[in-house]
């Protein structure tokens, strides 16, 4: 892979690393002078680079940088870190899709995948997903630059992302709508800088970000006028949609199968079957008879109590006493710590492949998220060299994994319906869901009843995709659902992008 440090236009924006100047005329200190830790609000530095995905030599530039946030006065009131990575031999840009990256939290940055993913650079790590030194990066012969130029974006206060001082109220910046908003209009500013209007656009969040491209998808067609042909939902959340008391309960069941065939705590019967065999069989038992039997709360018999109770134990590797002394709806954090607690371990919450050690056997849950404290140490390092070792991008400001962003506003959460309404006016508009089986955050069932439930006519479904991978949240981390999930990303781009004239109309 080439680099090359290229000049950039923007006025103001250069950031490199200066040589200090002696004032006496003495000899010169060749100790390169750091940036400090003072917000660069506009700045990009941009390298070229070279890849080869699926046999075929792809060459880009990558752009590490940042962009105002403006306040209602023209002026700014932050910045936004981003890598821009684009083609280079793509002269024509109004066909080539542009794809805007978010990660979630609230309060991660894109590095999850932006390295982990989609970029054409990977982090260090086993087929598993597990970290490995040195830590370091690799090419990803998977990413989706062939097909799609991608931006990925940090928030405020996420990344390099900060405030322009500390007398903004966070409030511009934190919560489901205020986040919504700015971002919209930091997007608009990109798409004008970049000249992009013509591109076919595309959205990707994991996680919370999900509910952030969520809410993006409608903004920018209402308020902005961007029309897009994608929205990709990786683990989503809830996205507002309500399932209180017996739903909540109930739709976690075909997670906790998943789990338990993992880690082999089912029955003989169950367990030798292949997991996507398993799983309808649980789903229509919770859909068909958990939901309503939940319904009937203490007026459900004792004998329907005991036949619900034993199918929950079967299909989930937990006791039936378990079950029942938790009048049958057994929490997340309990199943985390209930499931290995006989062989001494607990598992993980974002990917419940991960095994963790607690200092007491006993207890109703985990005291550490074993996936995580994996993913930080293999990502951190990583994000760290790459952006000043090899984008050059060189700061004193730390690279917030996790920044302060509360409080964190979710009052007024519409951001599922929000989505609903931009596929519903925009034709063109398509929707994929990617889930990881082994998520116990964001389970694949309830984004199933997610995708469900903005459909209520089923108007849409020839519009919206659900695909399930065997891993847990980052499903990319395990490698062949890297190449899968990435492939599958090539496929939707593709199919999301109409026959030239093709108008937009039902």
């Amino acid at each position: 892979m080439r680099k090359v440090l290229l000049p950039f236009a923007f006025a103001g924006c250069f950031i490199g690393q200066a040589l200090a100047q002696p004032k006496d005329g003495g000899v010169k200190n060749d100790m390169p002078v750091w940036p400090s830790r003072v917000l660069q609000v506009d700045s990009a530095i941009v390298t070229r680079h070279e890849i080869t995905v699926k046999g075929v030599k792809v060459p880009y530039t990558a752009t590490a940088g940042s962009m105002p946030v403006w306040d209602e006065d023209g002026k700014p009131v932050a910045g936004v870190f981003y890598t821009y990575y684009e083609r280079e031999d793509v002269k024509d840009k109004s066909g080539r899709p542009l794809v805007i990256s978010f990660n979630g939290g609230p309060g991660t940055p894109s590095v999850w995948m932006e390295i982990g993913y989609t970029g054409p650079r990977l982090l260090n790590i086993d087929d598993e997903g597990y970290p490995v030194q040195p830590y370091g990066l690799r090419d990803n012969p998977q990413s989706i630059l062939d097909v799609a130029d991608i931006v990925y974006i940090d928030p405020v206060n996420t990344g390099y992302s900060r405030p322009v001082n500390k007398d903004i109220p966070g409030s511009k910046f934190y919560g489901v709508n205020a986040d919504v908003k700015y971002l919209a209009e930091w997007i608009n500013t990109f798409v004008t800088r970049r000249n992009r209007w013509a591109s076919p656009k595309f959205l990707i969040g994991e996680s919370y970000g999900t509910t952030r491209v969520s809410g993006l998808a409608l903004e920018l067609q209402n308020a902005h006028w961007m029309y897009l042909n994608g929205v990709i939902l990786v683990s989503p959340t809830e996205l507002g949609i309500e399932r209180n008391g017996p739903l909540d309960a109930a739709l976690k069941l075909p997670y906790f199968t998943a789990t338990a065939w993992y880690h082999k705590k089912l029955g003989a019967e169950l367990q030798q079957k292949d997991l996507t065999d398993l799983l309808p069989e649980v789903e229509n038992f919770t859909i068909n008879e958990l939901i309503p039997a939940l319904s009937k709360g203490g007026s459900l018999d004792e004998a329907q109590r005991k036949s619900i109770a034993a199918r929950i134990a079967r299909y989930s590797g937990v006791s039936e006493r378990v079950v029942q002394e938790n009048n049958l709806d057994v929490s997340f954090n309990l199943f985390w710590k209930e499931l290995l607690r006989e062989q001494g371990f607990t598992v993980g919450r974002l990917d419940s492949r991960y095994k963790g050690i607690d200092k007491k056997t006993g207890g109703e849950e985990p005291d550490y998220n074993a996936e995580l404290t994996a993913w930080l140490q293999a990502f951190t390092p990583a994000i760290n060299i790459y952006l000043r070792e090899e984008l050059n991008y060189k700061t004193d400001l730390h690279y917030n994994m996790f920044g302060k962003v509360w409080p964190w506003d979710n009052q007024n959460n519409q951001t599922g319906e929000n989505l609903r309404q931009a596929i519903a006016q925009n034709p063109f508009l398509h929707l994929l869901v990617q889930s990881g089986y082994y998520d116990g955050a964001c389970d694949y069932f309830n984004a199933k009843y997610s995708m469900w439930q903005m459909d209520p006519g089923g108007k849409l479904k020839g519009r919206l995709k659900w695909e399930g991978y065997r891993s847990g949240h980052m499903m990319y981390l395990r490698k062949d659902d890297l190449a899968a999930a990435n492939e599958n990303l090539r496929v939707f781009i593709r199919e999301s992008i109409p026959q030239k004239g093709q108008p937009a109309r039902y």
